[in-house]
């Protein structure tokens, strides 16, 4: 199927700034490649962690940090890598960061403990971590703008592919060739795509104007310390927020005051704060946290709805489940046209606006319409996310310059994995919250409370996303 996409390329995207036309198919199917890989290790894990406690020996605590690890470095390094490829070259980095997640991908497939498993997969996600900052980078180098759409949107459709992919590739390959294959199996495709970007990537293009810069080493440890303790104080306890979580907020908030302190007075800071000045790349990130929040609902409330509300066996709920990323693999593509004809700023808001159709749906459906009550709300939330991912980033990645695309395209990553663990958290507490405390007594009906309530309060960050979405897209128009 990538072969089959990457084949018509040369129709879907003609015109390539700077890179010879007949590269163009082969630089988007690396750019492709990477997008699926960085996304699959995100999702391919999960689905060993029963498999891992046995091979081990040990809890589902110590066995979270499999994937805790990788989404931890992901998280904190995404920016501080950006900036790197602005500093010192994207190709040159990619390169790097291929190479890095091939290498632990190996190391993670033939570890004997468990701790070495988890230093493998923190290894694995810094390599995932560049690959995921320099692909919009690097695509904004290379296609132009009016092409940027539909470019996007191929790579939100890989995005989704691995997402989609990983749970239903990771479940056949353990019970095929054990739990080592699914940190093996990203060797070869690693490997190609090492490949492609070997050949088909443009050379470097480094800043402008080069006196003064260097890279922000104080910056960057306080922006991932800050970043660590939030992510952990919003997965650690399994849904009990206690002292620990709020020790490690506030060490959150305290590290990132400390930050934008360091970054105010250094001459080559990690993120220049001006461009916050900038109501386009401002509002993109705040969307982006807030839609990501929402999207998580989907992930942590449906299973819940689906089993206890619908009665569903676990492999129907994996089905169901599955539409989402199926949704947003076969929207991206025609997003990406949309919004290269009509423009970002409308297709964001007409995003956000299916987002909130769906998620009022949700929060009112009656239990007795069944799974199609609760799979076409899904569709319609999913494939509005689809639409406002690709004009979100299509918007935020045109308004930047060369010389800190690295660094925005970061940002923009952080935002949305800060809103998925925000998410899990948030949507988890608002679930449990509203179906144990209803006067409504029986589990079908407690789910559904749980339910409704859940998706309520996400149609009102929806709302809040879709007002600043508005607010940008008028006073982009009026300038």
């Amino acid at each position: 199927m990538k072969l089959g996409v990457c084949m018509n390329l040369n129709q879907a995207i003609p015109n390539v700034s700077a890179t010879p036309k007949a590269q163009a198919p082969w630089i988007l199917c690396c750019l492709g490649l990477t997008m699926l890989l960085s996304s699959l290790g995100t999702s391919i894990a999960n689905v060993a962690l029963p498999t891992l406690t046995v091979a081990f020996d040990v809890s589902f605590q110590q066995v979270q940090w499999v994937v805790l690890a990788y989404l931890l470095v992901l998280t904190t390094m995404v920016i501080s890598v950006g900036r790197l490829g602005d500093l010192l070259g994207r190709r040159t980095l990619m390169l790097c960061g291929l190479a890095v997640f091939i290498v632990a991908s190996l190391a993670c497939g033939f570890v004997s403990t468990l701790w070495q498993l988890i230093l493998g997969r923190a290894v694995q996600g810094f390599g995932a971590a560049i690959m995921m900052a320099l692909t919009m980078a690097i695509a904004s180098d290379v296609f132009p703008k009016e092409k940027m759409g539909r470019t996007l949107g191929l790579l939100g459709t890989m995005s989704a592919v691995g997402t989609a992919l990983g749970p239903s590739m990771g479940g056949l390959l353990i019970e095929t060739f054990g739990w080592r294959s699914i940190f093996l199996v990203n060797i070869p495709f690693g490997f190609v795509a090492l490949m492609l970007a070997w050949h088909c990537l443009p050379k470097n293009q480094l800043p402008s104007d080069k006196r003064g810069l260097q890279f922000d080493y104080a910056g960057t440890l306080l922006l991932a310390s800050s970043l660590a303790a939030y992510a952990l104080a919003m997965t650690l306890g399994r849904g009990h927020f206690g002292l620990t979580n709020l020790v490690l907020l506030v060490v959150a908030g305290l590290g990132l005051v400390a930050f934008l302190i360091a970054e105010a007075r250094v001459k080559s800071p990690l993120v220049h704060l001006h461009i916050f000045h900038n109501r386009v790349l401002g509002a993109g990130f705040v969307a982006s946290a807030l839609v990501a929040t929402v999207v998580m609902a989907t992930l942590v409330v449906g299973p819940f709805y689906l089993s206890d509300a619908l009665l569903l066996s676990p492999s129907n709920i994996g089905m169901v489940a599955s539409c989402g990323p199926v949704v947003s693999a076969l929207v991206g593509l025609p997003a990406g046209r949309l919004v290269d004809r009509f423009g970002a700023g409308i297709l964001s808001v007409a995003g956000l606006g299916a987002m909130l159709i769906g998620t009022i749906a949700l929060a009112f459906v009656p239990i007795n319409f069944g799974i199609a009550g609760y799979l076409l709300p899904l569709v319609i939330t999913t494939a509005g996310y689809a639409l406002f991912q690709v004009a979100n980033n299509t918007s935020v990645m045109t308004a930047i310059d060369n010389d800190h695309r690295g660094v925005v395209s970061g940002m923009l990553n952080l935002s949305r994995n800060l809103g998925l663990i925000s998410g899990a958290s948030l949507m988890g507490a608002v679930y449990m919250l509203a179906s144990t405390r209803t006067p409504i007594e029986g589990p079908r009906l407690m789910a559904e409370a749980g339910m409704h309530a859940s998706f309520a309060v996400a149609a009102m960050l929806i709302l809040l996303a879709l007002g600043v979405s508005i607010f940008s897209t008028t006073t982009r128009n009026q300038e």
